[in-house]
């Protein structure tokens, strides 16, 4: 497992990536999709809080190996999920 640092950093550079699609999807989509992109956007910035969190906060009773394999399965799907809707806009 790479230390809590560079797990966090990964999160944030990742969700950054997202974010920066996802602008540019609003920026060149119609402009219908607006909605669309800004309830985008906030899930982009939740997803990316809720896992920085979870990286300082592992549960308890949980072996910290399988805690952050499982934390990283998750945060996989998730961003996933997001990119098929970005390219959906």
């Amino acid at each position: 497992m790479a230390n809590k640092r560079s797990l966090k950093r990964g999160i944030s550079n990742i969700c950054e990536e997202l974010f920066t699609e996802c602008i540019a999807a609003s920026f060149y989509g119609a402009e219908a999709h607006k909605e669309n992109a800004e309830a985008l956007l906030f899930s982009v910035i939740r997803l990316q809080t809720e896992f920085i969190n979870r990286v300082s906060h592992p549960e308890p009773g949980m072996s910290a190996k399988a805690y952050y394999k499982d934390l990283r399965i998750k945060f996989a799907a998730h961003v996933g999920e997001l990119v098929d809707q970005i390219n959906n806009l």
